[in-house]
């Protein structure tokens, strides 16, 4: 059994594989409680990325892996299962590398946008040889409300996605603010699909992330949700090192 492990923003989240196959996925809001999980269910193998944390400070924290024949931290010198065409690989966040290393196993041999919204909206394209080809980076959902709130004298601050869709022209402010932030993300990414089909008829489009619920019935049909993607790239990655 193996533990793939997201360090993210805001929690630990974890999937344990059977190799290719995802058997259970965790949530954690600390290390501490990710290391009492792992006391009672150890792993052969464990592969950990973290989007904010440096891999010196992430090997200081192996001691909860102790109990694991191998681990494995991804860093820019991983070797990967795809070719990374960026132009500054040592700032390229692990997350985004893992997305791209999941939609080539779910997809090989073919072009793959992939849309992560989390703290974050990233829009990743890997091209049909396997390569990451780079993208964008925009404010998620959260971040755009917060920020109208940070930067503005009256702007209340929202927290909570909208139990309804909001109007295109809304009566209140509150209305307005998650409806700016809604319909504005859903054209953003309604805008760049159409771009990059343009180019790529035979485009696989994956939406992953934690706000990914809030957009994928707006968006165009044909569209894969794949909310574990990332885990299921350091899976990739992983076997890709131990059968090396």
């Amino acid at each position: 059994m193996t533990l793939a492990i997201d360090w993210g923003n805001t929690r630990l989240k974890t999937g344990w594989f059977n190799n290719d196959t995802l058997v259970e996925t965790g949530r954690f809001n600390s290390p501490d409680l990710l290391r009492q999980a792992l006391l009672t269910r150890p792993a052969d193998h464990v592969i950990v990325s973290s989007t904010n944390r440096p891999a010196d400070e992430l090997r200081a924290d192996l001691a909860l892996f102790d109990n694991a024949a191998d681990w494995l931290i991804l860093d820019p010198d991983t070797p990967l299962p795809i070719r990374n065409g960026y132009g500054t690989p040592q700032t390229l966040g692990a997350d985004r590398l893992a997305g791209a290393a999941g939609a080539v196993s779910l997809f090989p041999n073919q072009p793959c946008l992939i849309f992560d919204l989390g703290t974050c909206l990233t829009a990743d394209f890997v091209s049909a040889d396997g390569t990451f080809q780079g993208g964008l980076i925009a404010p998620g959902f959260q971040m755009r409300l917060q920020a109208m709130h940070t930067f503005t004298q009256r702007l209340p601050l929202i927290t909570r996605a909208p139990d309804e869709e909001p109007p295109i022209t809304a009566k209140n402010t509150h209305d307005a603010m998650l409806g700016g932030v809604l319909h504005g993300m859903t054209f953003e990414l309604d805008g760049l699909l159409t771009a990059y089909t343009n180019q790529h008829p035979d485009l696989r489009v994956i939406v992953c992330g934690g706000d990914g619920s809030l957009f994928l019935n707006r968006l165009k049909p044909g569209i894969f949700a794949v909310p574990e993607l990332v885990l299921r790239g350091l899976n990739h990655i992983l076997r890709f090192n131990r059968l090396a």
